[in-house]
């Protein structure tokens, strides 16, 4: 979900990510405190600052030594989301110790609801005993509580090889309160300065558990956005709990309702504990409309009802994707193969790219090539032309220019650091991609984390489309519905196309919880990307994002269709074709009322009209006289905030 970190954070999570004796690609360029130039608002040049440095410091071969590992009454079962437990470590010196002076850092998670480490109150949660036998060691634990992080100072003498430091965490009444998000192999990180420089390492093999999903609480159905009269598809039924985590070992029969006319489902869904909490079922379409299931669980009185799906034997195929999220592998939750699972099984998308940092997390991506390497396999594993795309993709992580990931359409891209002297720039990275089948997306451009240094004008091959909704809000206007906090005036999306800026639209969850194209669900935001496509293939989804043949929803799976004179959103038309009486045509199926829809014309809100409430509307408007330059597109709103915004039209 969206994180609005204390800088503190920030490094903490940079600095202790490193990885073990990895050289930096290149040698480290200037530092940018001592670049003159003013630097972006909203942008943190002090992190990267800190993280040139980190790659520029030399290692000690004893940082990064030793093991460390969870012994005694610690938890060898899975521990359920959100509940608290005590968690005992032993952690071994390597051969060449710790010098007296070094210091041994222990992690927990600083996200998700985790307890930090604390050594001052026995009562609270997260209290915690350090302890060694090595006559003549003492140590001074000191609690880091902005970073959950525990340093433990070895005093007295140097902590020989083989000497072990034994830690309780959770060791009060209260114990530890665990991640809130379920996922495999969480870790609980350790590192070591060895030699007392302040520069440490971490221990790649750090102690890990599993949390899993707590009792189901939520009921969720999904359809395709569309489909042909007579043709089969799949329903989608998922059980997960409070927090939308799925994988728990339920057994249950989801009750079908009696579907509507001209639609033809099952009687009964049956899970069975080994599904995960989700399972699917065939249902036939029949004559052309607009359908919607509802079904329940009644043994916890649950009901759902699914998105609406269009049924058109001449409408193109819609797909839903999101474009843009991480594992545990950077900064968020689940490993890539449970990401990319959740994405297809739970929330039935179409498409899905894992998109972790390239210098971000534990470890850095880019001083990992196993990790890429393995994260490329998966993505090659899960695709599946015809049912479920996946593409490569990270994210190039800049802490002055803003966020953008990359996507590839092959499955041999290669990983280009933002923290690697050749690609430090976003036209330096563009130089690089040239060539290439790929494209870069900007995200939470106008605030949130960092907001996007509009300066570098948007390459017009490799950046078609930008990102313009996320967990972290929306970053089209001031006046959008759920508006991104922290904004920047003037560097809202729609801002750029006033400056002549040209990409369509899209949405991604840029979600952290391990749960692709539905992290709305404990949150205030999420993100889609609406893909129009009749060939759900890794070249079709690309072709329509290079044509801005698509469109964003803050999470919800709104149904729209716009055309402006029979031309299809995202596309640049002449002015003097349209005479004075171009005909804007918009149609609208929503999961929930809808309050309005927003006409956007050269820089404002043109016009708007109510929508009573209604789930399914059609407007029609004729557009006012259009000039060259300038652009325009729609808005629909939902009554509870959920919104879909077209790619644009432009004028020449």
């Amino acid at each position: 979900m969206a994180r609005r970190l204390p800088i503190a954070w920030l490094f903490a999570l940079a600095l202790a990510a490193c990885g073990r004796d990895a050289p930096a690609p290149n040698p480290p360029r200037p530092s940018a405190a001592a670049d003159s130039r003013a630097y972006p608002p909203g942008s943190h040049p002090e992190v990267e600052q800190r993280l040139l440095e980190d790659l520029a410091a030399p290692r000690h071969p004893a940082d990064g030594g030793g093991r460390a590992w969870l012994e005694g009454d610690s938890p060898a079962e899975p521990i359920v989301a959100g509940t608290a437990r005590r968690f005992r470590f032993v952690y071994e010196a390597g051969p060449l110790g710790i010098a007296e002076g070094g210091t041994l850092f222990f992690e927990s998670s600083p996200f998700w609801g985790w307890s930090a480490p604390q050594t001052s109150d026995p009562r609270a949660p997260g209290y915690t005993e350090v302890g060694t036998d090595a006559a003549g060691v003492r140590l001074e634990p000191q609690p880091l509580d902005a970073q959950h992080l525990l340093a433990i100072h070895v005093r007295g003498r140097a902590l020989g090889a083989g000497e072990r430091v034994h830690i309780v965490y959770g060791a009060g009444p209260r114990l530890a309160v665990a991640d809130r998000f379920a996922e495999r192999d969480e870790r609980f990180w350790f590192a070591v300065d060895g030699d007392g420089d302040g520069v440490r390492e971490t221990l790649l093999d750090s102690p890990s558990i599993d949390v899993v999903a707590g009792p189901p609480e939520r009921l969720l159905l999904f359809l395709p956005a569309t489909a042909r009269p007579g043709e089969t598809v799949r329903l989608t039924v998922a059980l997960l709990d409070a927090r939308g985590n799925a994988g728990g070992p339920i057994a249950a029969r989801i009750s079908i309702a009696q579907p509507p006319r001209g639609l033809s489902a099952p009687g009964a869904i049956d899970l069975a504990a080994s599904d995960g909490g989700c399972a699917s079922a065939p249902v036939t379409a029949g004559a052309e409309g607009v359908y919607r299931v509802r079904a329940s669980w009644a043994p916890q009185g649950l009901t759902a009802e699914s998105n609406p799906m269009v049924v058109s034997a001449e409408e193109p195929r819609l797909l839903w994707g999101d474009l843009h999220g991480h594992s545990n592998w950077s900064d968020g939750s689940a490993v890539p193969e449970d990401y990319l699972r959740y994405a297809r099984d739970v929330a039935a998308l179409d498409v899905a790219a894992l998109t972790d940092h390239d210098h971000w997390g534990s470890p850095f991506l880019d001083k990992a090539p196993e990790r890429w390497a393995e994260i490329k396999r998966v993505t090659e594993r899960f695709d599946e032309p015809g049912r479920f795309v996946t593409l490569l993709g990270y994210e190039w992580t800049h802490w002055i220019y803003g966020h953008r990931h990359v996507l590839y359409l092959r499955g041999d891209g290669e990983l280009l650091s933002s923290v690697d002297s050749r690609y430090d720039t976003p036209a330096k990275l563009w130089n690089a991609l040239r060539g290439r089948d790929a494209l870069t997306f900007a995200h939470h451009s106008a605030g949130g984390p960092v907001p996007t240094d509009w300066s570098f004008a948007p390459d017009p091959v490799l950046e078609p489309v930008t990102e313009i909704a996320s967990v972290h809000g929306s970053s089209e206007a001031l006046d959008s519905p759920k508006p991104i906090y922290d904004p920047v005036p003037g560097n809202f999306v729609r801002d750029e196309l006033d400056r002549g800026y040209r990409f369509g639209f899209v949405g991604s969850g840029d979600s952290h919880d391990g749960h692709p194209g539905l992290p709305q669900l404990v949150g205030p935001s999420g993100g889609l990307a609406a893909i129009w496509s009749d060939a759900l293939t890794r070249e079709g989804v690309f072709e329509a994002l290079r044509a801005r043949r698509v469109y964003a929803t803050n999470g919800p799976r709104i149904w729209l269709r716009v055309s402006l004179a029979g031309h299809r959103m995202g596309e640049s038309l002449a002015a003097s074709s349209l005479g004075t009486d171009a005909e804007l045509v918009v149609q609208a199926v929503a999961p929930e009322p809808i309050e309005r829809i927003d006409v956007v014309h050269a820089g404002r809100v043109e016009t708007s009209a109510p929508g009573g409430g209604k789930r399914e509307i059609s407007l029609r408007w004729v557009a006012p006289a259009l000039r060259a330059g300038e652009y325009l597109y729609v808005r629909v709103v939902q009554q509870d905030g959920g919104a879909a915004w077209s790619s644009p039209f432009y004028l020449e």
